[in-house]
């Protein structure tokens, strides 16, 4: 594992159907790479997102360290009867954006995101500006963009990073997910903005003196904001800063 990272080795030989009926994504390309999901409440709010490939015979799911407890005992809650384990790994995750190691696995959710690679040793830092790449690509960060208890994953971009199938049957909070997506037009969401300044994040953003949204990342004049789609239409403040959407 790394500082922010923890990885769970899951086992057993339910494993795959458990998660498979428990995440918004579908497992099938997992023997090939990396699947990027999410765990929903039953009211389809986000939980927790992660990484998982399949390793040693079971599959090692990598979350972020603050979310580790939480997503594992949720997980034994579901498991019930089910042969099922889970275990902290005892691998190391890096990643990058420069020439990929041997057994680096591609990050699905963007190729400028670079590799993700489970091995033994971490490897150094290799420089990369990774708010920049989120904020130009608007990538939701766990903790900061993504709230538990509190995101809808469509709002922030999951269709678009490919962390939820619409086509593999049911999943823990599927039937809200799948509301959104087809019988709702989203009227709230993340998106790159263009930021005059600087403002702490999470502060509140305004629009001809109304509510708009809230700011989140900042990187080389942009920034990620979650907007009201209807009041975004003109020039925004927060704080200090001045904020455009061009959307």
């Amino acid at each position: 594992m790394s500082a922010d990272r923890t990885l769970i080795q899951i086992t057993g030989s339910d494993a795959r159907d458990f998660l498979q009926n428990l995440i918004t994504n579908d497992l099938s390309g997992i023997d090939g790479g990396l699947v990027y999901a999410a765990l929903l409440t039953p009211q389809g709010k986000y939980l927790a997102d992660f990484f998982l490939t399949a390793r040693d015979g079971g599959i090692v799911l990598d979350v972020a360290t603050a979310l580790a407890p939480g997503l594992v005992q949720r997980l034994n809650m579901y498991k019930l009867r089910a042969d099922v384990q889970l275990s902290q790994s005892t691998l190391h995750v890096s990643r990058g954006t420069g020439p990929a190691p041997d057994g680096a696995l591609p990050d699905p959710r963007h190729p400028d995101m670079g590799w993700r690679l489970y091995s033994d040793t971490a490897l150094p830092d290799d420089g990369t500006d990774w708010d920049a790449l989120r904020v130009a690509h608007c990538i939701p960060e766990t903790g900061v963009e993504l709230i538990p208890n509190d995101s809808f994953i469509l709002e922030a971009g999951f269709e678009r990073l490919h962390g939820v199938d619409f086509k593999k049957g049911c999943y823990v909070g599927q039937e809200v997910t799948a509301r959104m997506k087809h019988k709702t037009e989203l009227r709230k969401g993340l998106v790159t903005v263009d930021i005059t300044g600087t403002a702490p994040v999470g502060a509140e953003i305004t629009a001809a003196g109304k509510a708009a949204g809230t700011l989140y990342t900042q990187a080389q004049g942009r920034a990620i904001a979650y907007l009201r789609f209807d009041r975004a239409t003109g020039p925004m403040t927060a704080g200090d800063a001045t904020l455009t959407w061009h959307g």
